[in-house]
């Protein structure tokens, strides 16, 4: 029996030595954060970002990729793919819990080729016009939309992202035809706004605001609960007239699926470290980027409960890209 004793205490050791020397000696070679959106747009700045403060207390490279296309999917296959050392992580979104709903197959499967980091940070939409429509409120948007039908168009990322489902939902909720025009970031919807080539965008806050604050772009609405800081004067979709209407993104980290349970712990330490530092917060609040930080296990509920929430409202919506 004591003998027995002896054996298990000798290799539960053994693996917790394993475990603290995976720990120190990870990283072993660059990291890379695969974003699967152009750059300039919300994920990339969120990215490059965190990158920096990792890659400093990690003392490698933090190597951002942007890998857009196919509504994420591009990107997320790489990651799903890649070798499960810990140093390939995905800037996912909102988009990730969205695909499994709307695509009849894909390249990967969400849980297991994928395992939860943090959860990094939720980001209001923004429903922005040319100002060339001269409407200066949601009401008035609507109004005019209704006066010609299939006339006007409605640009976001897309199809099937997070902003494609949250303007389909505003859409329904007001009864608007509008056309849609997918785009593959928000930078280059925003882009084609104020070109002229689109009459509407909602898109992520960091995204339209610029334009917004040069006036070259109007806000008339934002999707989340509350007002945003630095759009005070501009009200939620709820308070115009839709009462309960909340459609917000959220950003977070994952890593190839089947990574050392070490590597994870210490991509989240350092990821949620970085969320945390004075300079990081106030840039991410200034691009309308409210930091969260969560546990591995927090973040795993929080995929599993989003994807329960845009299965119901796409089966509703009768949403599909395949």
């Amino acid at each position: 029996m004591k003998n027995w004793l002896r054996l298990m205490l000798s290799c539960a050791l053994s693996l917790l030595c394993v475990a603290v020397a995976t720990a120190q000696g990870f990283p072993s070679k660059p990291v890379h954060i695969v974003v699967p959106f152009p750059p300039g747009g919300t994920a990339d700045v969120l990215a490059r970002l965190i990158g920096q403060k990792m890659s400093e207390a990690l003392g490698q490279q933090v190597l951002i990729e942007n890998r857009p296309g196919a509504g994420t999917v591009i990107g997320t296959e790489v990651v799903a793919h890649a070798p499960p050392d810990g140093h390939t992580l995905l800037l996912m979104a909102n988009s990730f819990t969205i695909n499994p709903a709307v695509h009849d197959k894909l390249p990967y499967d969400p849980f297991k080729n994928f395992a939860p980091i943090t959860l990094l940070v939720n980001s209001p939409q923004v429903l922005v016009v040319n100002p060339a429509l001269q409407v200066k409120s949601l009401a008035e948007f609507a109004t005019l939309v209704k006066s010609r039908p299939g006339k006007y168009s409605l640009a976001t990322v897309g199809p099937a992202t997070t902003q494609h489902i949250a303007s389909e939902m505003l859409k329904g909720a007001m009864k608007l035809d509008m056309i849609y025009v997918p785009y593959p970031g928000g930078a280059p919807a925003m882009t084609a706004l104020v070109g002229g080539h689109v009459d509407a965008v909602l898109a992520n806050y960091s995204e339209v605001a610029p334009h917004v604050l040069a006036g070259k772009a109007r806000a008339i609405a934002v999707t989340s609960r509350e007002r945003t800081d630095t759009l005070k004067d501009v009200p939620t979709v709820s308070e115009s007239g839709f009462a309960g209407f909340e459609a917000t993104a959220w950003f977070g980290l994952v890593v190839t699926g089947g990574s050392p349970p070490a590597a994870i712990a210490r991509l989240n330490a350092e990821a949620n470290k970085a969320l945390k530092a004075p300079d990081v917060r106030e840039k991410l609040i200034a691009q309308g980027m409210y930091p969260v930080g969560t546990t591995p296990e927090q973040f795993d509920a929080h995929i599993r409960s989003e994807m329960a929430k845009y299965a119901k409202v796409i089966k509703e919506a009768g949403i599909k890209v395949d």
